[in-house]
């Protein structure tokens, strides 16, 4: 029975390395949400690859630019994470509620990553901290 569980086991591991194929792919080959996000907020940047992950519970893509910014999207088109290395995350980008909040306790401080984590929220500033909000986006952690 151990032999038949270890078995299956990994045969699910193998299955589930294989699906995620970070193949790569077009800009135009991108949902139309993450096509806009990317128009609209990174005009001037330079794409340097866009890669589509299939996996068994979902699809993601990645989007890098030369620059060394990334944007991920879930298979809809909705971001999940924008990496702007040490530049500002353009405000756009951002919920009103979260740049109150971090315009307000950190006046000289600006977002340079934002991303979602289980459920949860997760804004990075060029000062170190991490700053996570709930899905409400209300603060309920910081980290260093």
């Amino acid at each position: 029975m151990k032999r038949l569980f270890l078995a299956l086991f990994m045969a699910l591991t193998i299955c589930l390395s294989a699906c995620a194929d970070g193949r790569p792919i077009t800009f135009e080959q991108l949902p139309a949400n993450a096509q806009t996000i990317i128009t609209q907020n990174f005009v001037k940047e330079n794409i340097l690859f866009v890669t589509v992950d299939t996996e068994l519970f979902g699809t993601e893509y990645e989007v890098r630019f030369n620059d060394g910014k990334e944007l991920s999207f879930d298979g809809s088109g909705n971001l999940k994470k924008v990496d702007c290395q040490y530049e500002r995350v353009p405000d756009a980008l951002i919920p009103a509620e979260v740049l109150q909040q971090v315009q307000a306790s950190y006046p000289n401080a600006f977002i340079v990553e934002w991303k979602s984590d289980d459920g949860r929220w997760k804004a990075e500033l060029n000062n170190t901290l991490e700053l996570v909000f709930n899905k409400r986006y209300q603060l309920v952690g910081i980290d260093d």
